[in-house]
């Protein structure tokens, strides 16, 4: 009798918490710690459950707009950005703001303002909706479009397609968004680039990885939130890059058993807002069901560190608290265990 498949599991590098979003989350756990509970957050710090929840159990509120916040009050802006009218309202509330923005979303919110102020017109390529695209286009609405997809660009219109600048959401899949500004170029040839790369090092590493490992993949769990925009691509990544199937979960406890069987080999990642306790949890279970074989599959060594946010370092520093940048391989794990 042949004996039976080995059963392993691929485990893509790099994954989880990046840089922006260590420094937000890291943010408002220093918040806080030195002003007390409670601290007001704008949106969601980071697009996962269970940093949201975690949090808030250590005494952040979260809101959706800053009228929500009691005047005076102090308030954390999420790492996605926010326009300048969030800006506006919340100085005509009093309110103290720390501005947890990813410096990589600030450098596009930067282009968006420069382009618009040459009389461009920006093709903002993202998802309607998205927090990241509405802090965006804000910063130039008379002067910026959304293209949601490559379906997109027929409809778009512009007043000199000599004039043309294209820009992006930070967390989408590079591999659409070329076919996006392909098509783009085909109808306005002198299309502009924005002056580097729009999409995040995180997202594109967290990309690549998972096309490595997906074609040798029965299954490919990525861990991480509906609404975390990087999260969703992994899966569709996974599946173009060769996995037979391909599930995203916020959690152990969501994963239905039954995708593993006959599988040999299950590939597992997470979107660059997930905590490691929850990739563990994953592993776990699997290592439950005999996947207890993991092998390491590195694409890229991330080491970028991001400074605090500026208005909470100065408080720190007059404080005598250690304003260092967070590392993501030392910091600790959430301390709230999944539920």
């Amino acid at each position: 009798m042949p004996s039976p498949a080995r059963k392993r599991v691929l485990l893509a590098a790099p994954r989880g918490y990046c840089a922006g979003v260590d420094r937000a989350v890291v943010a408002v756990e220093k918040a806080l710690d030195h002003y007390g509970a409670p601290v007001y957050v704008r949106k969601e710090i980071v697009h996962n459950k269970y940093v949201v929840e975690t949090l808030a159990a250590r005494g952040a509120i979260f809101v959706d707009e800053t009228d929500q916040v009691p005047e005076g009050a102090r308030v954390v802006f999420s790492a996605h950005g926010v326009s300048p009218a969030v800006h506006a309202s919340a100085a005509a509330r009093s309110l103290q703001t720390i501005d947890a923005t990813c410096p990589l979303v600030t450098k596009v919110h930067k282009e968006a303002v420069r382009f618009a102020s040459d009389d461009y017109d920006i093709l903002l390529i993202g998802h309607d909706g998205h927090e990241e695209v509405e802090g965006t286009q804000g910063e130039a609405p008379e002067h910026i479009q959304v293209v949601n997809s490559p379906d997109d660009v027929d409809a778009v219109v512009v007043r000199d397609p000599d004039k043309v600048v294209w820009i992006s959401q930070t967390t989408l899949s590079v591999d659409e968004t070329m076919e996006t500004v392909r098509r783009l170029r085909e109808r306005f040839p002198t299309l502009q680039d924005p002056p580097s790369d729009d999409i995040c090092y995180a997202t594109q590493n967290r990309q690549v990885a998972v096309k490595k490992l997906a074609p040798e993949c029965d299954v490919v769990i990525t861990v991480g939130s509906a609404n975390s925009s990087n999260s969703v691509r992994l899966v569709e990544v996974a599946l173009d890059a060769g996995a037979r199937s391909s599930y995203r979960v916020d959690r152990a406890a969501e994963i239905d058993t039954a995708w593993f069987d006959g599988a040999t080999t299950v590939g597992v990642t997470s979107g660059a807002s997930v905590p490691e306790i929850l990739v563990r949890d994953v592993l776990d279970l699997l290592a439950g069901l005999g996947f207890a074989d993991v092998e390491e599959v590195r694409t890229a060594t991330e080491d970028l560190m991001f400074s605090l946010p500026r208005e909470l370092r100065s408080d720190l520093k007059k404080s005598g608290v250690d304003v260092r940048a967070p590392r993501r391989g030392a910091r600790r794990d959430l301390d709230i265990q999944p539920v």
